[in-house]
């Protein structure tokens, strides 16, 4: 082979300068180690070594916060701008919130929804209204247990008075027995006209009865009412009129005044007076009933005989099989009221 004369050998790689570099504790500025100082012949050069650099720590991303570290984080809120971040502070980072404010407890916190109110007008006549109805209620309940006169009661008035009731009830039955008795024999009687008119003429003689316009006689009592002090004022009559009323009483007569549905009593005078006319005393009623059923429920615990004998007035009750009740009363003719076809 032919060598060119104008070739030259190669060239070795040149090596880059090294920084200077301390590897001891008495190396000087600018001098290398004996080993790096010439690289030996045949062997490329080994790769500079590079700087030793102090490495930078690494900090949090916040999610929130954009991709380019060098612009400032957004205003935290609308017109106010954010301010520069610090050195090393991760951008978006604000400052520390303040302490949290105390836990409302469950009553600080009712209190808080119905103070102050925020009703309707509507919600307070409710409102209004259901507290009328509840002191309505609680009136009642209470005049009801302090005015029991049966809570005392001795077990033989008890029984008493539960007699009483299934004599009242035992009257109803008969009366509606012989209700469903006339009812089948108008439809069963051959002369229904006939029929007709004979139950006329009997009803018309018990409404008569009960109007004070007929006399009537019949087992009753007798009671017989004694006021030296004139004590006796003209509600305890009536109530006594009521009592004998609801035991069964179908006729009554009061010192000559018979006593019907329209009947009242009035206090005229220092005395007693019914329908207008004055009674003296003693009070005498003439009643027609049952007496099983009349004189117990003028004796019950409370009743009319206590009720009176606390006015330091005295009580005669005495049966009788004959009680004639002669007072009558004139009948009175309605103004615009006329019997109708039924």
């Amino acid at each position: 082979m032919s060598t060119n004369d104008n070739d030259t050998p190669p060239e070795e790689p040149k090596v880059p300068e090294q920084p200077p570099r301390e590897t001891g504790p008495d190396a000087q500025p600018g001098e290398l180690p004996a080993a790096e100082a010439e690289p030996r012949p045949g062997k490329p050069a080994a790769e500079p070594a590079q700087p030793h650099r102090p490495v930078p720590p690494v900090l949090p991303v916040p999610p929130a916060a954009s991709t380019r570290s060098a612009e400032p984080a957004g205003p935290t809120e609308p017109g106010e701008p954010a301010g520069p971040t610090e050195p090393g502070e991760p951008a978006g980072a604000t400052e520390p919130a303040g302490p949290a404010e105390p836990e409302m407890t469950g009553r600080q916190r009712l209190a808080a929804g119905l103070w102050p109110l925020r009703a309707s007008r509507a919600q307070l006549i409710v409102a209004l209204l259901l507290f009328v109805l509840g002191l309505g209620l609680a009136i009642q309940v209470r005049s009801n247990s302090d005015s029991s006169a049966l809570r005392g009661a001795r077990q033989e008035d008890l029984v008493r008075i539960l007699d009483e009731l299934d004599g009242r009830t035992k009257r109803l039955e008969d009366e509606k027995q012989q209700l469903e008795d006339q009812r089948k024999e108008l439809e069963s009687s051959s002369n229904q006209a006939e029929e007709a008119r004979r139950q006329t003429v009997e009803k018309e003689r018990q409404l008569g009865i009960l109007a004070g316009t007929v006399a009537a006689q019949g087992p009753g009592i007798t009671m017989k009412i004694t006021d030296p002090r004139g004590q006796v004022e003209s509600d305890q009559l009536l109530d006594a009129l009521q009592e004998l009323r609801a035991a069964g009483a179908e006729a009554i007569q009061i010192n000559g005044v018979r006593v019907v549905a329209g009947s009242y009593f009035s206090d005229e005078g220092g005395q007693i007076a019914i329908d207008g006319k004055k009674i003296a005393q003693p009070y005498e009623f003439r009643v027609i009933g049952k007496p099983q059923d009349l004189e117990p429920a003028l004796n019950i615990p409370g009743g009319v005989v206590q009720t009176l004998e606390k006015e330091q007035a005295t009580v005669a009750v005495t049966r009788s099989a004959k009680i004639i009740v002669d007072a009558l009363r004139a009948a009175k003719q309605p103004d615009y009221a006329r019997s109708s076809p039924s």
